[in-house]
């Protein structure tokens, strides 16, 4: 089993001021990964620009004091809930278009948090689709919450690699970015910057700077606490360059490819 998580900024204009796709990134990756004939491969894409803007606006994942706010974070939830299930629909869509089983499983249909942290998943849903050879398809999304002051929480495909890794026990995890890997700093700001190709802990990355763009998940940053958590656990996986052509399907083909293990 491969468990792939494609970023929401490869798949969308994450810096758009409205929901934006980016179709010619979505529809090449899809060919790659059917090029790549995966058996068993659950997909988890990000949210990108279609959930960041809409639950960065409604603060969901904050404390709810009031009635008024309680109205107000509803309205949030739903409009996250809706913008993040149309980015997928176009995900299945181009999955779809190359003969890819692809099936949606929202997550807000059966997993709840508490404290922003997953708490319960039916997961027997996606090990049913897994045997009958389908795709899972999740995706960042929003969720209930059981902690009384939070109500509903925000739950990043990264959340998601690291809940399913640790219970499905998948061979490999590969993480689709823009850029190539872990850099010592910012590479779209910094010329110099240094590719890093194994990741330990959180003291390799002292010069890691947060993303550019509105992301309610925690940016790079947020990332890679959910990855060294797996690392930690013996749970390795691999950051690579989804934007470049080719890349995604040598990986998945167990190429040996640019990009960062991260390892305990």
């Amino acid at each position: 089993m491969i468990i792939l998580k494609l970023g929401g900024s490869v798949i969308t204009r994450k810096d758009a001021t409205k929901p934006t796709l980016d179709p010619v990134n979505l529809d090449r990756i899809a060919r790659e990964i059917a090029q790549a004939q995966v058996e068993n491969l659950i997909i988890i894409h990000g949210a990108g620009s279609f959930g960041h803007l809409h639950a960065s606006k409604y603060a969901i994942g904050s404390p709810i004091t009031t009635p008024d706010q309680l109205r107000e974070k509803r309205m949030g939830f739903t409009l996250t809930q809706n913008s993040v299930k149309n980015l997928n629909h176009f995900v299945c869509h181009y999955l779809l278009n190359h003969q890819i089983p692809a099936v949606a499983v929202p997550p807000s249909s059966f997993i709840t948090s508490r404290n922003k942290r997953i708490e319960s998943a039916r997961l027997e849903m996606v090990e049913k689709y897994l045997e009958m050879g389908m795709v899972p398809v999740l995706y960042g999304d929003v969720v209930l919450d059981a902690d009384e002051d939070l109500k509903m929480a925000v739950i990043s495909g990264d959340q998601l690699v690291s809940y399913l890794s640790l219970k499905l026990k998948p061979e490999r995890i590969i993480l689709g970015s823009d850029v190539d890997g872990i850099f010592d700093r910012d590479p779209k700001k910094h010329p110099q910057a240094q590719l890093l190709e194994r990741v330990q802990s959180l003291e390799d990355l002292q010069f890691l700077e947060g993303a550019q763009t509105v992301d309610v998940t925690g940016g790079m940053a947020g990332k890679l606490a959910e990855l060294l958590e797996l690392a930690e656990k013996g749970i390795e996986s691999e950051l690579i360059n989804v934007g470049c052509e080719g890349l995604l399907e040598n990986a998945l083909k167990g190429e040996k490819v640019r990009g960062t293990i991260i390892r305990k």
